[in-house]
């Protein structure tokens, strides 16, 4: 019977791996092939003609309208330049509402005649695509039936070209809109909202001084976790294949409580992995700067340099195509849940966050002494009104059922969104509050006693990395986004808020001004009145502790723990006057949002529920059912031959399996209960009912794999997935 066990198979399977051959050049120095895929302003101020090029510079670097003029003068360098490196087909990419990345391929060619063929790339062709916009998620903004969707060039985030051994495709960075102009992406919220909170920005700064400050841009540095698991234990597991996620599984006799993984030395077949992963992404222009094991086994880290906001989205979902693919390259598959094997950290994408211009350089920087440092401090408080008046909408953002097992657990970070300033910035804002800041906490230095090694330089102040908004020195770090999610969404909600908080700001100080106030006086002024109001949602301490929920709930924070409890933020009326006043979303859009997040919440759980229900009725519990027969039948052998016969064993595993038939119908039972609501009914029965259903179903099943003979067990387990790469 062992000889057919998926599970031992793969086991051998894995210990036959052989890794593939390198992909790089050997003679290939470091770094040279950084962007050699992307075409880049320094490769069109060579193709280009000098009037083209200023024009399209100014709008990449200097949010300038586009002309509409380059277009032609661009597609056919583009195409030039596609052509050279050997592309036969184009796309224009966009990113939907899934949180995956559309695309779809288009050949260069042409019938020309005579049997020939001719290359053409029209500039309306580059500035405008067309699509089934019926065919993605729209939250009610289309009808099933209505299928025109359109995609727009977006000339910010530069083109590149996609490899496969078969052949290459250049990809057209785009927008994706109905024919009304209502968004279907991800990407056209974004740039509204980069453009709204950049107005209000550069009020402020004409307030201090700057006559003519560059266009201000949001910066976003996301870290990205994930697990690796090998592919045959992968392919041996329908959970992970259907959910990404282990709906079964006991936990192992180890797992992360030694910490000894955290900045591990990384296994051989893992760093070549991870090189092979780094010379594609150099290749396409991305920064990745960060590569180190994480908390737990199998669980690893790339974080890429800060870019613009728009680039950085757009990397981002470059990022997770790439270690996706060149995992199955390595004969591993790469897993973006957010919490893939229960008992052990979760993975996030913490997004780090900061605004700035060419000019003025990174505005959130506090530089040795941030209490004189008042331009600073005016952005950081806008930041704090930002967080306090908008928590719910930021806990929102990051929403979905995946992230459900991680926000509000035992890691990073509580569903209770709190902001930490660090020491330094604690006492300037305490001082503030007090009438006016006069000093700050200086930088100290680590002595080691060891009289060979350096004197360290100290912060001002620690870390805390239970909070879900943190300042770390130069940016806020926003460590509730899921590890499966697009930036974008949560860019899109810091931008909106920043930009509300900026119009605030801006307004206060001008009237004030306008009315004699001298403007430093207004500075304090307008400083000391958001501390006050705001200040509740800063928060230094452990936010794990069951003492901060009871204290957040005293200071008026919402603690909004499931996706169910957040949506609702979406569509409330201080929300949608939000995003509409600052014309990032209309009512409709802000409604189809909310549409879609229960769509899919239900979704998801609704097929893990069904993958555990089959995998209960077609892998554990016929493999307890045997081993249940299998000691039953040793039983009677041992009571004819007159020995002493222990029931005790049988009898556990007999109702163990009993438990596991019980839970199985009641899965059933809910699956038919839940068809056929609408999308809130169907959300929270999903919740309520399927959740509970499944975890009765795991309880027993998870009893009866520490049980059953282990050549019988036909699932992977969790110290196989975790500890064998």
């Amino acid at each position: 019977m062992s000889g057919n066990n998926v599970r031992l198979q793969a086991i051998k399977d894995v210990q036959a791996y052989v890794p593939p051959a390198p992909s790089y050049v050997t003679e290939e120095a470091p770094g040279s092939v950084f962007g050699e895929n992307v075409f880049s302003l320094a490769v069109m101020q060579k193709r280009l003609p000098k009037l083209v090029y200023k024009s399209i510079v100014a709008t990449i670097e200097h949010s300038e309208p586009l002309d509409p003029m380059v277009a032609d003068a661009v597609a056919s360098a583009m195409k030039d330049w596609a052509m050279e490196k050997g592309a036969t087909h184009y796309s224009h990419v966009f990113y939907p509402l899934t949180g995956l990345t559309a695309e779809k391929h288009d050949s260069f060619f042409e019938p020309a005649g005579g049997g020939l063929s001719l290359a053409e790339f029209a500039g309306k062709t580059l500035a405008q695509g067309e699509s089934d916009g019926s065919s993605f998620p729209s939250g009610g903004l289309r009808n099933t039936f209505e299928a025109r969707g359109y995609t727009g060039w977006d000339p910010t985030s530069p083109a590149y070209i996609l490899d496969n051994p078969n052949g290459k495709t250049l990809c057209i960075p785009t927008v994706f809109v109905s024919m009304f102009g209502d968004a279907l992406d991800h990407k056209t919220p974004l740039l509204r909202s980069q453009q709204s909170m950049a107005k209000h920005a550069e009020r402020v700064l004409r307030l201090f001084g700057h006559e003519n400050p560059d266009h201000v841009v949001s910066f976003c540095g996301a870290e990205q976790e994930y697990f690796l698991v090998d592919r045959h234990f992968f392919l041996a597991r329908p959970d992970l294949l259907n959910s990404g996620r282990t709906l079964f599984g006991a936990k192992p006799p180890k797992g992360q409580e030694f910490d000894d993984h955290y900045f591990g030395a990384i296994p051989e077949r893992v760093l070549g992995y991870m090189m092979d992963c780094e010379r594609e992404l150099f290749k396409l222009g991305i920064p990745a700067k960060t590569r180190h094991q994480e908390v737990a086994p199998g669980q690893f880290e790339l974080a890429p340099m800060f870019e613009r906001a728009n680039q950085a989205a757009d990397h981002q979902q470059l990022i997770m195509t790439t270690l996706k693919r060149l995992a199955n390259k390595h004969g591993m598959e790469c897993l973006f849940h957010e919490k893939p094997f229960e008992g052990v950290n979760g993975s996030g994408k913490h997004v780090n966050f900061s605004l700035g211009n060419s000019t003025e350089g990174n505005l959130l920087l506090p530089g040795d002494t941030p209490h004189e440092n008042a331009q600073f401090l005016v952005f950081c408080a806008a930041v704090i009104r930002a967080v306090h008046k908008y928590g719910g909408l930021l806990r929102a953002s990051v929403a979905s059922a995946s992230n459900d097992h991680r926000l509000g657990a035992n890691e990073a970070p509580p569903a209770i969104i709190s902001i930490f300033l660090g020491d330094q910035l604690s006492d300037v804002f305490d001082q503030i509050a007090k009438g006016g800041a006069t000093s700050s906490k200086e930088k100290g230095t680590l002595m080691i006693g060891v009289d060979t090694l350096p004197v360290l330089p100290t912060d001002p102040g620690d870390r805390n990395r239970t909070s879900p908004f943190a300042f770390t020195g130069n940016r806020f770090e926003f460590r509730a986004p899921g590890s499966l999610q697009s930036v974008a969404g949560p860019m899109v909600t810091i931008n909106t808020i920043m930009a509300e908080a900026l119009d605030y700001i801006a307004s206060v100080l001008e009237a004030d001004v306008a009315s004699g106030t001298e403007f430093n006086v207004a500075v304090q002024s307008i400083l000391g009145e958001i501390i006050t109001n705001h200040g509740a949602a800063v928060f230094g301490g452990n936010g794990y502790s069951d003492d901060w929920q009871v204290e957040a709930e005293a200071r008026g924070l919402p603690n909004l723990r499931t996706t169910i409890d957040a949506l609702p933020e979406l569509i409330s009326e201080d929300a949608m006057e939000l995003f509409s006043k600052y014309g990032v979303f209309s009512h409709r859009e802000m409604h189809s949002r909310y549409e879609i997040g229960l769509e899919q919440y239900a979704q998801n759980i609704s097929v893990e529920a069904r993958t555990t229900l089959e995998m209960g009725n077609t892998a554990v519990l016929p493999a307890a059912v045997r081993y249940q027969t299998e000691m039953a039948l040793n039983l009677k052998a041992l009571k004819g031959a007159g020995l002493h016969v222990d029931k005790g064993p049988l009898e556990d595993v007999s109702a163990l399996v009993t438990d596991l038939r019980n839970g199985l119908d009641s899965l059933k039972a809910a699956l038919v209960e839940g068809s056929g609501l609408a999308p809130l009914e169907e959300a929270t029965h999903a919740q309520k009912e399927l959740l509970p259903a499944m975890a009765a179903v795991r309880a027993a099943a998870d009893q009866l794999e520490g049980i059953v003979a282990d050549d019988l067990w036909p699932l992977p387990t969790y110290q196989e997935m975790l500890f064998i790469l």
